[in-house]
């Protein structure tokens, strides 16, 4: 396979982010900091007022949250916060990290010639981010990397799969770059996991990938342990 390692798919996820969207990860942030807690209202009005839109981007927010575990619509009483259990977190990571495995190892089979190079270049974009700890474009790079393994394993409804159960993950996914050095960590785990599928290694590239998604799980009680510190 010598097609593209990115698809439109993956561009219209990272880049055309509705305001609904953006509205349910400033949400989620709020929830996996704790900031909002289990049971506590999510009220349209008084949200469609804080962040200055119609209630329709508030409810598809808030329906988003739902779908991902962390919200409730109870009717005719509005929507509460939840949060997903640690053991379903560790539930959901297991199955995102077989997922990620099976993406490696089916990209070291499938690329080759110019998309090796894309992927390649894709991974080298995001050092300059990972050594100055730019958590913010890190994130950005990083779900470009993931969807790009997830397009370059040739495979649709392994990609459709993979991304919903990204989405649904993303919130703490995200989280993990906040534990210390974890953007230049990740991009080094990334560099294994690249050089394995340049080299057409697909068990090497699948325990690579394997290993990295159980580490971001890993982080992500890192930092929940060190903000629950008083």
């Amino acid at each position: 396979m010598t097609g593209p390692v990115t698809s439109p798919r993956d561009e219209t996820i990272v880049k055309k982010r509705t305001q609904a969207d953006m509205i349910r990860e400033a949400l989620a942030d709020r929830i996996v900091h704790g900031y909002l807690k289990p049971g506590d209202p999510l009220d349209e009005t008084s949200l469609a007022a804080e962040f200055g839109v119609s209630r329709t981007p508030i409810r598809e927010a808030l329906r988003q949250l739902e779908t991902n575990g962390l919200a409730l619509s109870r009717p005719h009483r509005g929507a509460i916060v939840t949060r997903l259990s640690a053991v379903q977190l560790d539930e959901t990571f297991v199955v995102m990290a077989e997922l990620e495995a099976l993406s490696a190892r089916l990209c070291a089979a499938a690329l080759a010639g110019e998309a090796l190079h894309r992927l390649q270049s894709l991974h080298d974009g995001g050092a300059q981010a990972a050594r100055a700890n730019d958590v913010a474009a890190y994130r950005l790079h990083n779900e470009r990397f993931h969807a790009a393994i997830y397009a370059g394993s040739g495979n649709a409804f392994l990609e459709e799969t993979a991304l919903a159960v990204r989405r649904r993950l993303a919130p703490f996914r995200n989280l993990q770059f906040e534990a210390f050095r974890r953007p230049e960590l990740s991009h080094s785990e990334h560099a294994v996991i690249v050089d394995a599928i340049i080299a057409g290694d697909g068990d090497k590239a699948a325990t690579a990938m394997r290993d990295h998604i159980l580490i971001v799980r890993e982080a992500v009680d890192l930092v929940a342990l060190a903000e629950a510190r008083p």
